[in-house]
């Protein structure tokens, strides 16, 4: 049997990337051309399934004939251009962005930040000791997930999964303008009393660990957390018939977080607090 494609193929379009003759179907960004392309584009704020928001600025590129340097999560990519990802300038504004960022939130939990910040030879320790910082204490006002806004970059992914996007809680939003714009409830209210649902994905969109599960935040804070020692096993939530996907983090035989495939076609990444955070029932001596 021939097999029927559930749409119509896309346009694929030519265009220069780093001087090499490159091909992208129609609507891909050029960071999907660059990661297709197989190069390593640093990036905080993009995620796989949001919009972007063009926030961090570290994934800007160089392209011929713009003003100014490009975010490639944003800019689609378009027949005939020329597209430079590792000019001086693109360097430069990369070293600059991660020397502002890391100068002023804790960036120790951010996957493969440490990489860029040596790749860049970004300095983060040149702005001295009175760098502006939140220098907020963690926020620990529920059992399942902690807020340490001294780790927010103002991305606002965690936003946009809580709005219109995908859950319709709005239970957070951008409080504050400038350098006092921050991630907040409604009145800065505890999350107890605000219209959050406890999904908790905003967790899963979190590029640097300022949301995270309270079993991941005890962990840390005792040393015991160890991600080489963790395994991932996908399997089906069995609270409801959608038929959600989890993928089930284990460490010495205990379930440390849930999280949920991004491109599975239920889920696309998002769960409700049933399968996010509903699996003490099965942990050894609980049943």
């Amino acid at each position: 049997m021939t097999a029927v494609p559930l749409r119509p193929p896309r346009r694929l379009l030519e265009f220069t990337l780093d001087g090499e003759q490159t091909r992208a179907p129609e609507g891909a960004t050029i960071l999907d051309a660059c990661r297709a392309a197989g190069k390593d584009i640093p990036t905080l704020c993009q995620g796989d399934t949001l919009t972007p928001k063009n926030a961090c600025r570290t994934c800007v590129v160089e392209v011929e004939g713009a003003r100014t340097l490009v975010p490639a999560c944003a800019r689609g990519a378009e027949a005939g251009m020329e597209i430079r990802t590792d000019t001086p300038r693109v360097r430069h504004s990369r070293k600059v962005v991660l020397e502002l960022l890391a100068s002023s939130v804790d960036l120790s939990t951010t996957p493969g930040v440490q990489d860029w910040l040596k790749e860049y030879g970004a300095e983060p320790a040149r702005f001295g000791p009175d760098a502006a910082t939140v220098n907020e204490t963690p926020r620990v006002d529920n059992d399942l997930y902690v807020r340490d806004y001294d780790k927010c970059i103002l991305c606002y992914k965690c936003v946009d999964a809580c709005g219109e996007q995908w859950q319709n809680t709005f239970a957070i939003a951008t409080a504050g303008r400038g350098f006092d714009a921050r991630i907040s409830t409604e009145f800065d209210a505890p999350l107890t009393d605000s219209a959050c649902v406890y999904c908790g994905n905003c967790i899963e969109v979190c590029p640097t660990g300022a949301l995270s599960f309270k079993t991941e935040f005890d962990m840390r804070a005792d040393g015991s957390w160890d991600p080489s020692r963790q395994t991932e096993t996908t399997t089906v939530c069995a609270y409801c018939g959608v038929g959600c996907n989890l993928t089930l983090h284990v460490q010495d035989n205990e379930i440390v977080k849930v999280s949920s495939p991004h491109d599975n076609p239920v889920t696309h990444g998002n769960l409700c607090v049933k399968g996010r955070f509903g699996y003490q029932h099965v942990q050894q001596g609980r049943r």
